[in-house]
């Protein structure tokens, strides 16, 4: 069975940021947990989903084939629980509420270092600006470290306090029924330490929004869809852990001559049918202008004509594809007197063979 669009059950919109999906799910996950609607089938189910929507659309690489290919991009594998990759995900989600740290890792004290968020944006170029190349500049906003405390959210000279709720140990251990779960401490949140002097700038947090102006540049011969990694462009980690990186996501607009496959180009060219029996050399398009074809006398609609090297750059090697020109042979609609004469005479000498020259006969015989 079909399943429902990841987004639809967030309730979020298909340019939603990393934090909006997270919210989203929070508060989804916190309306249908089991705990807060025991002996409810329908809400556990709605909580499954949920996690399962988040599992795929907080990961930038599931997110990006969902997107291009829908349920087949995930290769055919489903949802199957807290997945080690995202449960720490999860855990910070909901621990506040459910205490998931204490139930399946034996708690977490979340004072330490923690890696930002990925972000994620699109760009899209031109045909013609991908078989060259092309330079973009993009405007992201993100969560940087405060420059008045350095990421630490105290005011200048201040030093943290150990909480007294938890004895700086960022856990409280809770007893409902026969579980004891381990959740966040409510005082701190789980940091083990209290901010009574925070810093006037970020209120605390360590952390700010800006907007910053990055130069991305895009590889001639990009596939559409492709995902570039600005390493490090992402978001500012929490207590001084790593930041986040960002993922360009490039979408190739389609050409109104060239189809593509992979590095080679497809392009149709028609010829008449009397050039294409003589052979011919004519010029065609290419994406540097225009190159001169040899075609063979005899060819036949459909035939393929190569001109080696004059497609796409291969992305990671040297070179470029080809072009391949297929031949539309035509008749034309219309002869002059001159033409069906010397017309008549080759179809006498060709005979009543299939193919282009009975095709020539009818017209001549239409015409006439």
């Amino acid at each position: 069975m079909s399943k429902r669009d990841y987004y639809e059950v967030l309730g979020v919109n298909r340019n939603a940021s990393r934090e909006e999906i997270r919210a989203a799910y929070r508060r989804l996950a916190v309306k249908h947990h089991p705990d807060r609607n025991p002996g409810d089938k329908e809400a556990e189910e709605k909580f499954k989903e949920a996690a399962e929507a988040y599992s795929v659309l907080s990961d930038a690489e599931k997110r990006a084939n969902y997107d291009r290919f829908g349920e087949a991009g995930l290769a055919g594998q489903p949802f199957s629980g807290f997945d080690a990759s995202i449960f720490g995900d999860f855990a910070d989600i909901l621990g506040n509420f459910f205490g998931f740290e204490g139930i399946f890792g034996g708690g977490r004290r979340q004072s330490g270092p923690g890696r930002g968020s990925d972000l994620r944006t699109t760009v899209v170029v031109s045909f013609t600006e991908m078989a060259s190349g092309a330079q973009r500049q993009l405007s992201i906003a993100r969560e940087e470290n405060c420059e008045k405390c350095g990421g630490s959210g105290l005011a200048a000279g201040s030093k943290p306090e150990t909480c007294k709720g938890c004895g700086g140990r960022g856990q409280a251990r809770v007893s409902q029924g026969f579980f004891t779960m381990v959740r966040p401490c409510p005082q701190c949140g789980g940091r083990g330490q209290i901010i009574s002097n925070p810093c006037s700038s970020c209120d605390g947090a360590g952390r700010v929004e800006r907007k910053r102006k990055l130069e991305v540049a895009v590889p001639a011969g990009i596939e559409d869809g492709t995902r570039l990694r600005l390493v490090g462009e992402g978001e500012a980690g929490v207590r001084g852990g790593p930041p986040g990186d960002l993922y360009v996501v490039v979408r190739v607009e389609p050409h109104d001559l060239f189809v593509r496959d992979g590095a080679d180009l497809h392009l149709e060219q028609e010829i008449s049918a009397f050039v294409a029996a003589l052979g011919t050399e004519m010029e065609v398009p290419t994406m540097g202008g225009t190159e001169k074809l040899k075609v063979a006398a005899g060819a036949q609609p459909g035939d393929a004509v190569f001109l080696r090297g004059k497609g796409l750059p291969r992305l990671r090697r040297s070179g470029n594809g080809d072009l391949v020109v297929h031949l539309k042979v035509t008749v034309p609609r219309k002869l002059s007197a001159k033409q069906r004469e010397l017309l008549r005479a080759v179809v006498a000498e060709e005979g009543d063979r299939p193919g282009v020259f009975r095709k020539v006969r009818d017209l001549i015989e239409g015409s006439g």
